[in-house]
């Protein structure tokens, strides 16, 4: 089973800028579309950014034109950059296939935004 092991996350000013990444232990970016998912306290979970095999992209509306989904195929990784941050993305944010499968959770990383 592939494991993904998400970094990056920490505390930043509003309006500043972060780069996730997530690790996949296995090439699995050709074969399956990854996500990026969020969860804030008090909150459900929530996609934030998809990227399919071909490369095409969606994103929450909340996110459109300040977050940026990627991969590299030859380190396994795939990114979120986030621009332009605000104190309402604050939250745990995680990788994933897409649609996720429970098996794949990994341990998240922390995105502080203050205001």
């Amino acid at each position: 089973q592939v494991q993904l092991v998400e970094s990056g996350g920490g505390l930043v000013q509003a309006g500043g800028s972060l780069r996730l990444s997530c690790a996949a232990s296995g090439s699995i970016f050709s074969i399956s579309a990854m996500g990026w998912f969020r969860q804030a306290p008090g909150k459900q979970r929530e996609v934030v950014a998809v990227i399919t095999p071909g490369g095409s992209t969606n994103y929450a509306d909340s996110v459109k034109g300040r977050f940026t989904i990627s991969t590299d195929n030859a380190k396994n990784t795939v990114y979120l950059q986030m621009n332009s941050l605000k104190p309402e993305d604050t939250a745990v944010y995680y990788c994933n296939l897409a649609p996720f499968l429970d098996d794949y959770w990994g341990q998240g990383t922390q995105v502080t935004v203050s205001s």
